[in-house]
């Protein structure tokens, strides 16, 4: 797995988004590693904020901030041209530039020509290993469980981190595998399995979550959407590459249709866990989820718990906003 470092404490670049959605490598920095994330910078008066201190590249520098790292996951993960300036402005203060975008920062001459000034570097999470294999399915040792979600950003990410958290309080020997940019900035390693070139996926699945010790839990942070139009490939080939015995599924409550694709329908939690489980099965025959994180967050506490209760009896299984509940009833099940 990739191991990078990153220099704390760090600057989070907004750019110009003021819809979450497309800040969530930022939001997840901030929620996860609080005590690292010095401060915001936008490049709009009203852009989305993280709850952190708005700050210019001078004052970052000057409160002693390492890193600046781009918190934007827009579709198709590019570096705008109206980036580059605050970018090179940032690399001057001897800042280092972190991003897990698709684009490469070092494929960007403008930005390698100025860290060779300053000696900053450019850090790109979004780089797989070399030589990854072609999945094998054969059967590991060990136990996992992967998020599965009916969109992208529904929490797929802060269930397997707030899962993990819960396992070890219980002293469960468990990992969170981190499978996107914002896992491995927050863990520190994983494999970015939207960058794998496709014969590779589940080989790439397969290393995320090697041979362990029989009571030893992988919490598989997942990807993308099985009923994804766009992101649908690397849904299914991080399932079949970590053969999971047990899966949850991710959702937002309210959202009713793909987000950014308007025109497809979200899928049910019903036909996730149905297509999840005829899929995973070949790897997996005894493939089983057991339960359900709901994003409520947009819904009253009253609201919020009379639509977990009613989603809990027609499903037959826990649902929780692990982000106000925890996992537990969910680890209980697993």
């Amino acid at each position: 797995m990739i191991t990078i470092e990153i220099k704390a404490p760090y600057l989070i670049f907004v750019g110009g988004e003021k819809d979450i959605t497309y800040a969530k490598t930022g939001s997840g920095m901030a929620d996860w590693r609080p005590e690292l994330c010095k401060g915001q910078i936008s490049l709009v008066k009203d852009g989305i904020d993280l709850g952190l201190p708005n700050m210019t590249i001078r004052e970052a520098a000057e409160a002693g901030v390492k890193s600046f790292v781009i918190g934007t996951a827009s579709v198709g993960g590019g570096i705008p041209d109206a980036w580059l300036d605050i970018f090179e402005e940032a690399l001057a203060a001897g800042l280092d530039i972190v991003g897990g975008v698709h684009k490469k920062l070092n494929s960007v001459p403008r930005l390698v020509d100025a860290a060779k000034k300053s000696g900053a570097r450019l850090v790109d999470v979004r780089v797989p290993p070399a030589d990854l294999p072609v999945g094998t399915g054969r059967k590991r040792t060990g136990k996992r469980v992967l998020m599965v979600g009916t969109d992208c950003a529904v929490g797929k990410k802060y269930t397997a981190l707030a899962m993990e958290r819960d396992m070890k309080k219980r002293g469960m020997n468990s990992n969170f595998r981190a499978s996107g940019q914002t896992g491995i900035m927050i863990a520190g390693r994983g494999i970015p399995i939207d960058a794998v070139v496709a014969d590779f996926l589940s080989g790439a699945a397969e290393l995320l979550s090697p041979d362990n010790d029989p009571d030893h839990w992988d919490v598989i942070e997942g990807q993308g959407g099985i009923y994804h139009p766009g992101y649908s490939s690397v849904s299914m080939g991080l399932l079949v590459g970590s053969q999971p015995d047990a899966f949850v599924v991710c959702h937002e409550a309210g959202r009713d249709v793909i987000e950014g694709w308007d025109d497809f329908k979200l899928p049910s939690i019903e036909q996730v866990i149905e297509r999840t489980i005829s899929i995973g099965a070949q790897v997996n025959p005894d493939i089983k989820c057991v339960g359900v994180s709901v994003n409520t967050s947009k819904l009253s506490d009253d609201e919020r718990n009379e639509y977990l209760s009613t989603l809990s009896k027609r499903l037959n299984l826990p649902c929780v906003d692990p982000m106000k509940d925890g996992t537990d009833a969910i680890i209980d099940n697993l």
